[in-house]
């Protein structure tokens, strides 16, 4: 049988990798691979994303930036590729920032450039056995991000005899009237200063004996961040890690601290939950990675837009997708919330997409005495949903959730309050096993709380399944592959009533 052909067998539609796989709303590249995002900023009413790109095949390759830009990070235009590997090296991962001033002096102030900066990577000295293969090298576009010139003075930054150093990510530090660059270095995070974007002096470093080690650390992220109800201001550090997830492989831990515009430390109350938890996840999924932060949001806006990889270096390469590979989350707002002296990310999904919402289903009550399917494909497209409730009279026991089809497939995910943990559980999505590693264990998240009561909100796109528990206090996102439709989405019976209250169901128009 040929999957990339339709036909009809005994009255049974055989669809299309393209149909049964490809996100309606997540971003997908139209052809080729795809990993982390890349050099995101806001400019003249356009989100741009770049990503790690290799056109040519469905698995990683030599590294190029794609692009593609949208009106409302929902719905998305791929434009041509931005930056082509070149006789130093690929072009792994960074950002770009709008030069308001041109600082730079690559463009004026009528025209301000974007300039980006991303790491060269030697693949032909890397064979040699050198270390120094990685460097830090800078483009400008003077036409909003849609054309680059590589600056003719690169590298920028030199290695200095790091294996792994790499993922720049600049930002305009207006408290402290500079551009910061962080980069990762092996098992560190190094924080470098400048005022022209091609000048970089090495400030200081950050996080060699904190967080979670066993592996380098990959695409951090750095910004201010005011605490949510007050006047504070944080800091906060993202910094991925693969492999040495919650869960396995790939994952992204944070850090919240005070800046003083050469070091970052940590916060006393967040080095002692650091301690007492030894990482911190914006995720706890499997699959969301490498996600970073949008630069140049208007003040007017003020969010903190975030977006990450949707998928695993363990399977990334291997999951059943023909003509391209990977998407990306849904974009997400970034909050910090203080919580009886304790700083926690919580994140949810940007607000633009209320705004493709088609139907609404609303249930002002449900008594769950007995498994109950909560809405069905006879009602709603059950590829495209955004369902948000409240669960009411919870024990100590397991609330369990069930998307499924009538090919046996089930993603079930839910609160064991008795084992005390959020979970996903992927074993059963699929007749079909891709790779040993993608459904070998049920995802956990730590329930650190006790409650009987907790808002819920998930998101379904052919291929994913995002939760937000607790108004986006604890996130786990993780991708699928059914072997056809999922169909119904019920839920379990537990070993006493509860309730789903002010239910709606949602059908998103996105295509």
């Amino acid at each position: 049988m040929n999957s990339c052909s339709t036909t009809k067998t005994s009255n049974e539609e055989v669809l299309t990798n393209e149909e049964l796989y490809r996100p309606n709303f997540h971003f997908t590249p139209k052809k080729g691979w795809m990993n982390d995002p890349n050099g995101m900023f806001f400019y003249k009413g356009l989100y741009h994303l770049y990503f790690q790109h290799y056109p040519d095949d469905n698995i990683w390759g030599p590294m190029h930036w794609g692009h593609a830009t949208s009106k409302d990070m929902i719905t998305w235009k791929e434009q041509k590729i931005a930056l082509y590997p070149d006789s130093m090296g690929y072009i792994f991962s960074g950002s770009a920032v709008v030069d308001v001033h041109n600082t730079s002096g690559f463009g004026s102030l009528k025209n301000p450039p974007i300039v980006a900066m991303f790491t060269y990577h030697d693949a032909v000295k890397e064979k040699t056995g050198a270390t120094d293969y990685q460097s830090q090298a800078i483009a400008y576009s003077l036409d909003e991000g849609m054309t680059w010139t590589k600056f003719n003075g690169n590298p920028v930054i030199k290695n200095p005899g790091i294996k792994d150093f790499r993922d720049p990510k600049m930002i305009w530090d207006a408290i402290h009237n500079q551009w910061i660059m962080i980069l990762a270095a092996d098992v560190e995070t190094k924080i470098y200063r400048s005022s022209n974007l091609i000048d970089w002096e090495l400030a200081s470093a950050f996080g060699k004996n904190l967080g979670v080690h066993g592996a380098p650390w990959e695409c951090p992220d750095f910004f201010p961040i005011k605490v949510e109800g007050s006047a504070d201001m944080k800091w906060v550090l993202l910094q991925s890690i693969n492999p040495g997830g919650p869960n396995g492989g790939s994952a992204t831990q944070y850090f919240v601290g005070n800046f003083d515009g050469k070091t970052f430390t940590l916060d006393d109350s967040f080095a002692q939950d650091l301690n007492n938890f030894e990482g911190l996840w914006v995720d706890y999924g499997k699959d969301n990675y490498a996600g970073v932060t949008w630069s140049n949001i208007p003040d007017t806006d003020g969010r903190k837009l975030f977006m990450g990889w949707m998928s695993n270096w363990e399977y990334a390469n291997k999951v059943p997708t023909k003509n391209w590979r990977s998407s990306t989350t849904v974009p997400r707002e970034l909050k910090l919330i203080n919580t009886d002296g304790h700083y926690r990310i919580v994140s949810l999904p940007v607000k633009e997409l209320d705004k493709y919402i088609s139907k609404t289903i609303k249930k002002d009550l449900l008594t769950i005495d007995k498994a109950t399917v909560i809405v069905d494909k006879s009602t709603v497209d059950m590829s495209r949903l955004d369902i948000h409730f409240t669960m009411n009279g919870l024990k100590d026991d397991n609330y369990d959730f069930i998307l499924s089809n009538k090919e046996n497939n089930a993603v079930h995910f839910g609160i064991n309050k008795k084992d005390k943990c959020f979970y996903i559980d992927r074993r059963s999505a699929s007749q079909k096993t891709f790779s040993d590693e993608f459904a070998k264990k049920i995802s956990k998240a730590p329930v650190t709380s006790d409650f009987n009561s907790i808002e819920v909100r998930i998101i379904i796109d052919k291929t994913s399944i995002e939760v937000f528990y607790d108004n986006g206090k604890t996130v786990m996102t993780e991708i699928y592959f059914s072997d056809k439709p999922m169909e119904s989405f019920s839920i379990a019976k537990a070993n006493s009533d509860f309730e789903l209250k002010n239910i709606f169901i949602n059908q998103l128009n996105i295509k």
